[in-house]
């Protein structure tokens, strides 16, 4: 018990304070500990504070070359010993994603920043949950860690609202996910973006992988970067731009028009066929469902994965050493399923590297 609560009070990686002053300037005041010149611009960018819009986010996250970040923001009222300034942001960095953890902690630190005017408390509290896991104020609340399961916040998306917005074609987005594509995601607002987006990683419950989660990106050249170096990811945008640059996605969801577009060179790896309509029925059915909670949608989709690749095993060789069964795309050719079907399971068992390479030559991809 004290190991697992040892290993959650090191998820965290640092704390840092953003304001903006009475005279419209933003800056990044104060760090514990010290972070690179890199990410604070990125922070900078990602709080609201730096946008021409004078619309606040009250809490946005998301992710950049595996740390996760955590923004929560406020105004400062007139009451406040912070006399100079307009509004400020609470970022939190972390190795786990949990934003409804992190945004309770943000603001309690938010609210010891409003009346202590001094980052001081504000580390002392940071501090104390790093080592311990908890902090307890009597004027601005209490956090434990152990109160936030990072399961819960695997199964918080909102999947019945995804399959009420797009009925059959959400067969589309499970597919991406089960290939490992590349997933972009464009709506104006950002607290759309996010529900959406945290949500896709549990259509593959049994992957339990949030890293390829990237909630909230902006078109600039060092996030594109990074992005490019995950072979499949889920991206969230509020710049429509994004939907010109094919090179960033297979498939993109345009939120706002509630479109789902396969771009051209994904088309054949997404090839649908009645296994998918299938899978697509099993959703839908699952989703309408009144009696049924989005956990449990999760569980039946989950079920029918473990069916699709407990099949999929079946066809492939045992291999040695304990690894994963091989597939052979000769014997998966031998098996005549209809073209659709044979396509999903051979790109199916590449992105769960079950593909047999052949020793000579190349496989040739099934049309």
């Amino acid at each position: 018990m004290a190991a697992a609560e040892a290993a959650d009070t090191q998820l965290m990686l640092g704390v840092g304070l953003i304001e903006k002053d009475t005279n419209g300037e933003v800056l990044w005041v104060w760090c514990y500990p010290s972070t690179t010149a890199t990410l604070r611009g990125l922070l900078l960018r990602k709080c609201c504070l730096t946008a021409d819009s004078s619309l606040l986010h009250p809490f946005v996250f998301g992710q950049y070359r595996r740390t996760w970040f955590y923004i929560t923001t406020v105004g400062v009222p007139d009451s406040s010993v912070l006399k100079k300034v307009t509004h400020f942001s609470i970022v939190l960095t972390a190795k786990d994603f949990n934003p409804e953890k992190y945004a309770a902690f943000t603001r309690i630190l938010c609210r010891m920043y409003l009346r202590h005017g001094s980052p001081v408390k504000m580390m002392e509290s940071y501090i104390a949950v790093l080592t311990k896991g908890i902090c307890q104020t009597e004027e601005n609340g209490s956090f434990l860690s152990k109160d936030f399961d990072a399961r819960k916040a695997y199964l918080a998306g909102p999947i019945k609202d995804i399959v009420s917005q797009f009925g059959m074609e959400t067969v589309i987005l499970y597919t991406a996910m089960m290939l490992r594509k590349r997933i972009v995601v464009y709506h104006p607002s950002i607290e759309v973006v996010q529900e959406f987006t945290r949500t896709l990683p549990a259509l593959v419950w049994h992957r339990q992988d949030w890293t390829t989660l990237h909630s909230y990106v902006h078109l600039s050249a060092d996030e594109l970067e990074a992005l490019q170096m995950c072979t499949g990811y889920i991206a969230g945008f509020t710049d429509l731009e994004v939907s010109n640059r094919l090179d960033l996605y297979d498939v993109f969801v345009n939120l706002a028009d509630g479109e789902i577009t396969i771009a051209p060179l994904a088309k054949e790896a997404m090839l649908m066929g009645k296994l998918h309509k299938e899978i697509g029925q099993l959703i839908v059915q699952s989703a309408e469902d009144p009696e049924k909670s989005d956990g449990q949608v999760i569980k039946d989709i989950s079920l029918k994965t473990r069916e699709l690749l407990t099949n999929l095993a079946s066809l492939a060789n045992p291999s040695g050493d304990g690894e994963k069964p091989a597939l052979d795309l000769e014997v998966l050719k031998q098996k005549r399923f209809p073209p659709a079907t044979e396509n999903f399971l051979y790109h199916l068992a590449a992105a769960e590297h079950m593909l047999k390479i052949p020793e000579t030559g190349s496989a040739t991809l099934p049309l």
